[in-house]
């Protein structure tokens, strides 16, 4: 018993600090309104990379990551984590320079309800009558925000299934947070650092044109790599349905931000909406307290 304990309060730990960097990215994001998402999305990349290696290096990885490289099945499985989460990125990124971020938590909101789905499709895990109440909740709120508000309905599409199978393929992939994390960089890295060229041959690049910003763009990739690293090791070390309760986290602070510091309007499709959503998640929440509640209890006898 005691065996599990230790892995499953620290994925709560992991979790909870990756959700609580995420849910405040957009305060970040936002400091950077006169640079544009490929750029962000480029420096990024590169900026995490740079900080990755330096992991790599003071945990003496190296040998871990050479065999992660030489496994072609990690790699398979890495070029389609690395492929998803760069889309997301992008999105998020547009969606909170054009003042989107309603429509960016509205996604996250989403997220652990599709993880829902995918842990039963994929990993074969168990659906109950509460998590599909909450599923079908979730759906009507989707489908009435759709007839009534579409605009921006495409960031929250999007988010929620780029990071809902980011997640996934993490989970599935037989590599470390660290070692996966850095190849996903490798593997983007080449495609940043061309983009990034192509903006400095004309007036596109930012970097470099003021210490304030080039600095921000470089921490950038800090704000990247930890949340990343985070919730891959939390993904590796709880139930994967159970992540979905920490995910609350994160859109419940985009959503504060966008509606009070930002001021975003929310229309009526809207409100209806994450009324739906919010119902399925709360319903779903309390099934899965209830669930680890009796696991406990089993564990105990």
């Amino acid at each position: 018993m005691n065996t599990n304990i230790a892995p499953a309060r620290a994925g709560l730990i992991y979790g909870l600090g990756a959700y609580l960097i995420w849910g405040l990215l957009p305060a970040f994001f936002k400091l950077l309104h006169a640079v544009s998402p490929g750029e962000i999305v480029g420096q990024r990349v590169l900026w995490s990379l740079l900080f990755i290696a330096g992991l790599v290096a003071l945990r003496r990885s190296l040998p871990a990551l050479r065999r992660a490289l030489a496994n072609p099945r990690v790699i398979g499985f890495l070029a389609i984590s690395a492929m998803l989460i760069g889309v997301n990125w992008l999105i998020y990124v547009w969606a909170v320079i054009n003042g989107h971020v309603l429509a960016a938590s509205l996604g996250y909101f989403l997220n652990p309800l599709i993880n829902v789905a995918l842990g039963m499709i994929f990993l074969k895990e168990r659906l109950g009558r509460v998590q599909m109440a909450s599923v079908v909740l979730a759906a009507i709120g989707v489908a009435i925000l759709a007839l009534g508000a579409s605009e921006g309905l495409w960031i929250s599409l999007g988010l929620a299934f780029t990071f809902g199978f980011y997640g996934l393929v993490r989970k599935i992939a037989p590599v470390e947070a660290l070692e996966g994390l850095a190849i996903e960089t490798l593997i983007l890295a080449p495609f940043a650092l061309g983009w990034l060229l192509w903006l400095g041959q004309g007036d596109g690049l930012v970097f470099g044109e003021t210490t304030s910003l080039s600095l921000l763009l470089a921490f950038g990739g800090v704000l990247t790599a930890v949340p990343l690293l985070l919730f891959a090791a939390a993904a590796r070390r709880m139930p994967y349905a159970e992540l979905g309760l920490l995910q609350y986290v994160a859109p419940t602070l985009q959503f504060l931000l966008a509606v009070i510091a930002y001021g975003e309007p929310m229309t009526q499709a809207h409100v209806i909406c994450f009324a739906f959503i919010w119902t399925g998640l709360a319903i779903y929440a309390a099934g899965n307290v209830a669930e680890l509640r009796r696991g406990r209890r089993a564990a105990a006898v």
